[in-house]
């Protein structure tokens, strides 16, 4: 038995993306749970899905996926379509026409777009990223998903086999424990998974929402303004990371992050020397507009991709 079904196009994928590109949407910050393939492309879960992905071999720029062999391949082509289009955006309607740094930006990473990510999973994630490295953020969650989520894969599920797995030749992959499972896992067991004083914020997080099970549902579909205020209220969850989980797992393209890179980006380009990071980010919402988290993620990649050739 094959451990993967074999690969196929991404179905109705409006954009093209080339590998840098794909590496910067996956790889980039955005999540978390992605990881390079020694022959290419990235394997990652989430919410219940678990997936390769890698630029087509035959046509430049399209995409295709690969299931493990117990998934419906249908059912997580949709899954995979709904997660990689994202949230209705629109590059051109930047005002990258009078901006010549965005204009730069854009053409260095054409298609790069918005994941639309789980509420509850992209929270968990950002809570995490305090004060952390992409690597480290990401063994921290690989740490709650072994130990604290379910495998994705059970024996035999959907294959009509017994063979597990390992014996496959697979990796195994967990999902992330939900809000409902953590706030049944101690401060010291979350502090086991490398999580240090965020083993607080997220305990506080999961008390809070299971004595509240609608917010993450009522936050999600809030208003942005009212739904960064409510996110503003959970332990650990600053104006970065309101926004980081409003843009990446609410879609909320208004939302515009702002970090270490961002600030030095709009220092450096934009002679915002000097700016509070509240300062810099009522500057790129005014300046950038309704998409202006679209407009955030283009000069974050190039940013990061300019420090590395400065090395």
């Amino acid at each position: 038995m094959n451990a993967w079904h074999p690969w196929q196009p991404v179905p109705s994928l409006s954009r093209s993306l080339s590998a840098s590109v794909l590496a910067e949407l996956l790889d980039g910050g955005q999540s978390f749970r992605w990881h390079a393939l020694p022959e290419g492309g990235f394997e990652g879960a989430w919410c219940g899905h678990h997936v390769r992905v890698r630029p087509s071999c035959s046509d430049s720029g399209a995409l295709e996926f690969s299931a493990p062999a117990w998934a419906n391949p249908a059912v997580t082509a949709t899954a995979l379509r709904t997660y990689l289009a994202g949230p209705p955006a629109d590059p051109d309607s930047l005002p990258w026409r009078s901006d010549p740094h965005l204009a730069t930006c854009l053409a260095a990473f054409p298609g790069l777009s918005i994941l639309r990510q789980p509420f509850g999973e992209t929270l968990l994630g950002f809570v995490c990223s305090a004060t952390k490295q992409i690597v480290q953020i990401k063994q921290m969650l690989a740490l709650l998903a072994t130990r604290h989520g379910q495998p994705l894969h059970p024996a035999g599920a959907d294959s009509g086999s017994d063979l597990r797995p390992l014996d496959l030749g697979i990796r195994i992959f967990h999902r992330l424990p939900t809000w409902p499972e953590l706030a049944a896992v101690s401060v010291e067991q979350l502090r086991a998974c490398a999580l240090g004083f965020r083993a607080r914020h997220v305990a506080g997080i999961a008390a809070r929402l299971s004595a509240e099970p609608d917010w993450l549902e009522t936050t999600e579909h809030a208003p942005y303004a009212e739904a960064k205020a409510r996110l503003l209220t959970l332990p650990g969850v600053g104006e970065k990371v309101a926004d980081c989980v409003l843009l990446f797992g609410a879609g909320r393209l208004e939302a515009f992050p702002v970090d270490t890179w961002i600030i030095k980006a709009m220092a450096r380009r934009y002679g915002l020397e000097g700016w509070g990071p509240a300062q810099v980010a009522h500057f790129g919402r005014t300046h950038f507009g309704l998409q202006a988290g679209l407009a955030q993620q283009y000069l974050f990649a190039y940013e990061r991709a300019a420090a590395r050739l400065r090395v």
